[in-house]
């Protein structure tokens, strides 16, 4: 197991940033984490990167201790932190070259311009970061991340300040990477997380409201089923309300209905069976999906 915590709670004064959570991430994976600000998906990840210590309950990384065995710890993980900091006035091949020399990499000169090429950086390395954009920053952390190969990689807002092109590169990157590492990732571009997550965790007010994949999200967090059916020629919305477990019925246009039901009840073979009665003719049938963007914001609008 990567990553593992059990009751988990984090105290800022009288504020619970984590109040009692519990997870586990296997390798292999790419965890979303969501959260409105202020949830405590930075906590989290501060506390995995031994930069704070919990208030109550563990957590370990690849089994060892964050408080017991932070030395440990470190020498495993990757962090690119939300505020992404950098030395200004070095070089970025030079600012590399001296992270790679803290975990005394072998071969440092070859795998400083292997992550120059992984992350891009070909036509910046001998630039100083003071002088690089905020997404050519946000590429050197990344570098910085990756540079002594860690078994797992948390990334606070990675993909912060890059245009689409480079958002493009980055997300392909990260997905290859979670194909042999862990990787937990925050964000809050929910595109990104249908884009390279497995699995999403949301996080509310220091607890987990929601743990599974996309998939799963998509279809357990609907209490109603939304669908939307054209025909050849003018309805009567009336005529279908009598249709067991039709929870509303809107008429879109003078051929479009728009139908809510009960999510656990599948009510088009009642369609097509009223629709035959009437002689009306289905000419589409459409079922209408919630984005991730809207499940994420009926969860964290709860209590």
């Amino acid at each position: 197991m990567s990553i593992r915590v059990e009751n988990l709670t984090k105290v800022y004064g009288n504020q619970k940033a984590l109040d009692n959570v519990t997870l586990e991430i296997v390798p292999g994976q790419i965890t979303g984490l969501l959260g409105p600000n202020g949830a405590g998906k930075t906590t989290m990840m501060k506390i995995l990167t031994c930069f704070i210590p919990p208030t109550s309950g563990e957590a370990f990384v690849n089994d060892f201790d964050v408080l017991e065995n932070s030395i440990e710890v470190r020498r495993i993980i990757g962090y690119l932190p939300e505020h992404n900091p950098l030395y200004q006035e070095m070089y970025v091949k030079e600012y590399l070259e001296f992270i790679g020399g803290i975990y005394k990499l072998p071969n440092l000169k070859g795998r400083v311009d292997e992550m120059v090429d992984i992350t891009g950086l070909q036509e910046e390395y001998k630039k100083k970061i003071s002088s690089l954009s905020k997404g050519y920053r946000q590429r050197v952390g990344l570098a910085q991340a990756l540079i002594h190969n860690p078994e797992v990689l948390i990334l606070d807002e990675p993909t912060s300040g890059l245009d689409p092109n480079q958002l493009a590169e980055i997300r392909n990157l990260i997905r290859k990477i979670g194909s042999e590492k862990t990787v937990m990732l925050s964000t809050h571009i929910m595109q990104e997380v249908e884009a390279i997550c497995d699995r999403v965790i949301i996080i509310h007010k220091g607890k987990i409201v929601a743990d599974d994949s996309t998939i799963n999200l998509h279809k357990d967090n609907k209490a109603e089923e939304v669908l939307i059916i054209g025909f050849s020629e003018f309805v009567d919305p009336e005529s279908f309300l009598s249709i067991p477990n039709i929870n509303s019925i809107e008429k879109l246009n003078e051929k479009i209905l728009k139908i809510t039901s009960n999510r656990d009840t599948d009510i088009r073979p009642a369609l097509f069976s009223r629709a035959a009665e009437l002689k009306l003719t289905i000419q589409s049938l459409q079922k209408q999906e919630y984005s991730l963007e809207e499940i994420f914001q009926e969860l964290t609008k709860k209590g």
